[in-house]
């Protein structure tokens, strides 16, 4: 499992158009179940995802489709980890 922190390399309206694209591209990646969850950080430098245990390789491959990575806005940060403890309902994410 992978936790990927989104980092703004850019100023907030070169960002802002880019916005639905990338919120398209979240929406196919949580609808196949690649990502888990995501979501913006506070205050608003970036985002993070939580992202189902893959191969790295297929990873880096869908990351590079990030809209806001295309156009050279934003970097991505991947921490590879592996679920120990996890909430009741939640035990599919243990390693």
């Amino acid at each position: 499992m992978y936790v990927v922190q989104v980092t703004y390399t850019a100023p907030l309206p070169d960002i802002d158009p880019l916005r639905p694209a990338h919120g398209a591209w979240l929406t196919e990646a949580i609808a196949a179940k690649i990502l888990l969850m995501a979501g913006r950080q506070v205050p608003l430098t970036g985002g993070v995802y939580l992202v189902a245990d893959m191969p790295r390789a297929q990873l880096d491959q869908l990351l590079a489709t990030d809209p806001y990575l295309v156009r050279g806005v934003a970097e991505h940060t991947v921490t590879e980890f592996t679920p120990l403890l996890v909430a009741e309902g939640l035990e599919s994410l243990r390693g």
